[in-house]
């Protein structure tokens, strides 16, 4: 199993909307808005990396409001 924190930049007041949409994507565990450089971090849990990298790459980068991310694989 593979776990992941993903963070999201989001756009001007999108990201209440985003936290929703973002949560309900299959592989995310839990989403929470957060204070600082990115707008909201996700809990990802994968069976594989690309299956991190597909929730990603192809759910998360495509949602509308959402302007960066980058993506923390747990060591340990």
């Amino acid at each position: 199993m593979v776990h992941a924190f993903i963070m999201v930049k989001t756009a001007a007041g999108k990201s209440e909307g985003l936290l929703a949409e973002i949560g309900d994507l299959e592989l995310v565990a839990d989403a929470h808005i957060v204070a600082g450089n990115y707008d909201i971090i996700a809990e990802v849990n994968a069976p594989e990396v690309y299956d991190v990298l597909q929730t990603v790459s192809s759910s998360m980068q495509g949602l509308s409001g959402v302007t960066d991310t980058k993506t923390y694989i747990a060591m340990g």
